[in-house]
């Protein structure tokens, strides 16, 4: 009787199966599939948003006119700091992960202890600050009045800067009556309230020679295009529309509505992955606390999640270059 000869699938020089593909485990090459999956995803929105900034190239905002704020310093022009600040406290966060991922090899728990926590304390103030930086975006500066074309009209004084709605508009009292769905009528849900009506903010425009207008098509200079007394008024009066103040999905003062459904949806997809990590490593760090990985006599799990962790670091400094340097 022939003796059954197995074979394994590792007799060759590749790779033919087993729980130990590339020398690491199971679990490792999970994650491994999980973040080039993901970056996939990544990497389909920042084409898609590369690909419409392409298209409207010549009035795409301005990324230093839009993030120009910083916590506590109220009226101070601090373009891309705040932005600056937070991409350097994500990336110190992989740093004190990899300092994690190393005391763990070492079987330090102590070390492991603290570099989480440090990891964890980082991620959660990047996405504070990002809450922040949305509020901001969407509550505006200056304000501005969209066309019935759908384009922005900014305002600047006869010396090139920018000029809040609040310092010209007119004040004009009206009665205004609010559409309820009681009211024995069509209803239809009202748009959100500005602080001014586009009739007060022409009249307040009108009566001050020294104000601009600012188109968001840019000239040749790569500059948007400022218009002259006579062409503001032109402007505003035949194609004035609505006034518009921050950005939604609908409506943005900086410039095309793309430009913030994109900031929203990418940004805030982002900062979901941030958010689902910071609360990954909330549960390994307890289960460092009460030593379960010294008692399993392994840190795979600290390693587990770095990887996740380094990979949302990654992901944001190209974020970071295609919305803000590019």
């Amino acid at each position: 009787m022939e003796a059954t000869v197995v074979e394994t699938g590792t007799e060759g020089k590749t790779w033919g199966g087993g729980n130990k593909p590339l020398k690491a485990s199971y679990g490792k090459m999970m994650m491994w599939f999980f973040i080039v999956s993901d970056a996939l995803t990544f990497s389909g929105f920042l084409a898609s948003y590369g690909f419409s900034r392409f298209k409207f190239i010549d009035s795409w905002p301005i990324a230093d006119e839009v993030f120009t704020h910083f916590p506590f310093l109220h009226g101070v022009e601090a373009p891309m700091y705040y932005v600056a600040l937070m991409t350097f406290i994500l990336i110190f966060s992989s740093v004190t992960m990899v300092l994690a991922v190393d005391a763990g090899h070492k079987m330090q728990k102590g070390k492991v202890t603290l570099y989480m926590f440090l990891t964890i304390i980082g991620g959660i103030i990047f996405v504070g600050s990002q809450a922040w930086e949305w509020a901001t975006f969407i509550k505006g500066d200056y304000g501005a009045v969209e066309t019935k074309g759908g384009k922005i009209l900014q305002f600047l004084n006869t010396e090139g800067e920018r000029v809040a709605l609040a310092d010209f508009a007119t004040n004009i009292p009206t009665t205004r009556e609010v559409h309820t769905s009681s009211e024995g009528i069509w209803y239809e849900a009202e748009p959100t309230k500005t602080s001014f009506t586009f009739e007060e903010v022409k009249a307040g425009f009108l009566a001050n020679d020294d104000i601009l207008i600012r188109t968001q098509y840019l000239n040749e200079h790569g500059e948007p295009t400022v218009l002259s007394r006579e062409e503001s008024v032109a402007k505003l009066v035949n194609d004035g529309n609505l006034v518009v103040e921050g950005a939604n999905l609908r409506h943005n003062e900086y410039g095309p509505p793309l430009f913030a459904d994109f900031f929203f949806f990418i940004t805030g997809f982002h900062g979901f992955h941030v958010f689902s990590g910071i609360v990954i490593n909330i549960i390994i760090f307890f289960n460092v606390v009460i030593g379960t990985y010294e008692r399993r006599g392994s840190y795979e799990m600290v390693e587990k999640v770095g990887l996740y962790w380094h990979f949302v670091d990654l992901v944001w400094v190209f974020v970071f270059t295609f919305f803000y340097l590019v």
